[in-house]
């Protein structure tokens, strides 16, 4: 509980410092325009039409990012050759990392160790088909 209520003093202190104004970007290549816009000028239209049919046009090149998942990190690798769609996207699951460890635990142990050793881990069995 108390965890929780530190949480919410970080999330409070967060909210009290986030500046007023608007969230998203003014560029209606990668951020649907407002309805009155696509509702009431032809460019809006035009702007929603498009990012909608063909998609962001992200730069040639790749990336990682990562973000905090329940169990580690989570992280997506992207390659982009300009198009509306990646060519490669590979995603790296937490358990995938965790995993990894496993055989180092069990090293001098018995079978039923490992079974307890496994069950210790958290992992999700469906993240480790790689």
């Amino acid at each position: 509980m108390r965890e929780m209520r530190e949480s919410l003093k970080i999330v409070r202190q967060a909210l009290d410092d986030l500046p007023e104004g608007p969230v998203n970007i003014d560029d209606w290549s990668i951020v649907l325009p407002p309805k009155e816009q696509v509702y009431n000028s032809i460019e809006g239209l035009m702007a929603h039409f498009k990012l909608i049919m063909h998609g962001i046009q992200p730069p040639k090149g790749e990336v990682y990012s990562y973000t905090e998942a329940a169990n580690g990190e989570l992280g997506f690798f992207v390659c982009s050759d300009q198009q509306g769609r990646p060519y490669r996207v590979r995603c790296r699951p937490p358990c995938f990392a965790i995993y990894q460890a496993f055989p180092e635990m069990c090293i001098g142990q018995t079978v039923s160790d490992a079974v307890a050793t496994l069950g210790s881990l958290n992992i999700v069995a469906g993240e480790l088909d790689r």
